[in-house]
């Protein structure tokens, strides 16, 4: 077993523990500045400027322009918006939920969506057949995301 099999998987799993954290964070600022929407915004407008210093510290080598320019506009837009829903459903329901159900089923909809993607090999992701380990992972996931709710 190489040593990325339990370490990649351990960095996502520290690396998701900011959600909830950010979630919670980005309440509070929704009810500071009255809008879940303006809050998502400044959420947004902080984690690019951070990400662009980390960018222009950490990148060396940018593909040259015209290559940049051949990538297809959507690609540019698409993860951002698909963000914007994320976050800013987030800032409505963490409150309203509570952060273990809220993210229950965030992991539970990620699951199923991912399942999908990569049935299918959606947006260049290798496809990686269902089983029925992978079908019944996803029905406890979706179980235990009710029982946090529920029970």
């Amino acid at each position: 077993m190489s040593p990325s099999t339990l370490l990649l998987p351990l960095i996502a799993l520290l690396a998701a523990t900011a959600l909830p954290i950010q979630a919670a964070i980005n309440a509070q600022l929704a009810r500071g500045v009255g809008s879940p929407i303006v809050a998502a915004a400044i959420s947004f407008a902080a984690g690019a400027a951070v990400l662009a210093l980390v960018a222009v510290v950490l990148v060396r080598d940018l593909p040259p322009l015209g290559e940049i320019a051949r990538t297809p506009l959507w690609l540019f837009v698409a993860g951002g918006a698909l963000g914007t829903l994320y976050v800013t459903s987030n800032v409505v329901l963490a409150p309203k939920l509570g952060a273990a159900t809220l993210f229950s089923f965030a992991i539970a909809g990620q699951l199923l969506a991912a399942l999908a993607m990569d049935q299918f090999g959606l947006l260049g992701l290798a496809t990686r057949e269902l089983s029925v380990g992978r079908i019944a992972g996803a029905v406890l996931v979706l179980a235990g995301a009710l029982m946090v709710r529920l029970l």
